[in-house]
């Protein structure tokens, strides 16, 4: 058991990491496109904390599974992932957060195209496999 997270978003409420202003605009996903997404996926707007919307506002990580985290430079999601990885670690859960520079929000559909995807392909295919043999 494990949780593989590709650029996760993790927070619904409103953005306030560095990587929400950086990279708010220009990079394909837009900072007005993940609150789109977030208007769409809430039945109510007083959902937005709710641990089951926003996993980085669960009180305790602890017991969960190991996690994979992978992250784009250029993603307004990079440091809400991130920060959710952290929160992990913090509650003893074993957690690898990989950030890739120089990529976007995305990538990961990039095979072949982008030399950087298959890299963070072949990183979480041997994370997965180490996952389901009960190494992760």
């Amino acid at each position: 058991m494990g949780q593989l997270l590709i650029y996760p978003a993790t927070d619904l409420g409103p953005p306030t990491t560095p990587s929400y202003v950086e990279n708010a605009e220009g990079y394909g996903l837009t900072a007005n496109a993940v609150a789109w997404f977030w208007e769409k996926y809430l039945d109510d707007p007083s959902q937005v904390r709710h641990p089951h919307a926003s996993p980085l506002h669960t009180p305790d990580l602890r017991g969960l599974p190991p996690a994979l985290v992978i992250t784009a430079e250029y993603d307004p999601l990079r440091d809400e992932g991130e920060r959710y990885g952290e929160r992990l670690r913090e509650a003893s859960v074993l957690v690898t957060i990989s950030r890739h520079d120089g990529v976007v929000h995305g990538f990961i559909f990039f095979s072949g195209l982008v030399g950087k995807t298959d890299a963070a392909l072949k990183e979480a295919c041997t994370w997965l496999r180490g996952a389901f043999a009960g190494r992760a």
